[in-house]
């Protein structure tokens, strides 16, 4: 039996997509592993936080827990200068 995927934990769909994706790897070394996991996860989630506040950054960043500044500069390094 298929689980619907959308009805998964987040965690359960990581842990998914890694083992997709060490399973293409074909022999390739991995390195930043982390920071592709980060920018994977964490670009989507300023979206949905960003459209969830209609753009309202200081309620994005009290939302995200973040200073307004490191969320201003985390935006422009995934070009959501929004």
């Amino acid at each position: 039996m298929s689980l619907d995927k959308s009805k998964q934990p987040l965690c359960h769909q990581v842990t998914q997509a890694l083992e997709n994706y060490f399973a293409q790897l074909d022999g390739q070394e991995v390195v930043d592993l982390h920071a592709l996991v980060i920018s994977e996860v964490e670009k989507p989630l300023f979206e949905a936080v960003l459209n969830h506040t209609k753009s309202n950054q200081s309620k994005a960043a009290k939302m995200l827990g973040l200073s307004r500044g490191t969320l201003r500069k985390k935006l422009a390094s995934y070009n959501l200068d929004i």
